[in-house]
């Protein structure tokens, strides 16, 4: 059976609520197993991002999907450790073929974005890995009203919530939630695909 594994970080938790959607939708598609993969700041050893237990289920997986926040333009410290630590899997091609995607957040309506999912799927890229686009056009395109990729990216899923600094619990906007759900379905389609 296929297995999607969706490796990420999340600061104040919106990064998370979109991993569970992208969870939630790839494990709607029948013959696929699905892993959600927290990168955390207490993995950090020395400067060094270390978890034997997330990268050997990276390496057994079929698809990953990578997540992080966009922070001052690009991903989190963090999730930059972890991309760091598996250069060590980038010298093997351990990861050549699987499929990937992306998907990041942050509290500005743009707040460079872009560059963070370029950032990601460069890293696949350099990893030989597959990547898997967001698929959908903006909804009110097609005369619909649910938000489904409200800021109009492609590349991946992007998400985005005001700024709260008064420690409320993170929510996400409903239409980043629905497509988050809909490119989990997606990768998972792919993932299934690719490996008949």
């Amino acid at each position: 059976m296929p297995i999607v594994a969706i490796a990420y970080f999340s600061g104040a938790g919106h990064t998370h609520l979109m991993a569970e959607e992208i969870y939630k939708g790839a494990s709607q598609v029948e013959g696929i197993t699905v892993e959600l993969l927290r990168i955390t700041g207490e993995q950090i050893v020395n400067g060094r991002w270390k978890n034997d237990a997330i990268m050997e289920k990276l390496n057994s997986a079929d698809a990953i999907v990578f997540g992080s926040p966009t922070y001052m333009g690009g991903v989190a410290a963090q999730f930059k450790a972890f991309i760091d630590t598996a250069s060590e899997v980038w010298f093997r091609h351990g990861w050549k073929d699987k499929i990937a995607g992306g998907f990041t957040h942050s509290s500005s309506p743009s707040g460079d974005k872009q560059s963070t999912l370029l950032y990601l799927a460069t890293n696949a890229a350099q990893h030989g890995m597959i990547w898997v686009n967001l698929g959908d056009l903006q909804s009110f395109l097609l005369g619909k009203d649910d938000g489904v990729n409200r800021l109009g990216g492609f590349l991946g899923v992007m998400g985005q919530s005001q700024l709260d600094m008064s420690g409320k619990e993170a929510v996400l906007d409903p239409g980043d939630a629905k497509t988050a759900e809909r490119f989990g379905q997606r990768i998972a389609e792919a993932t299934k695909r690719w490996f008949k």
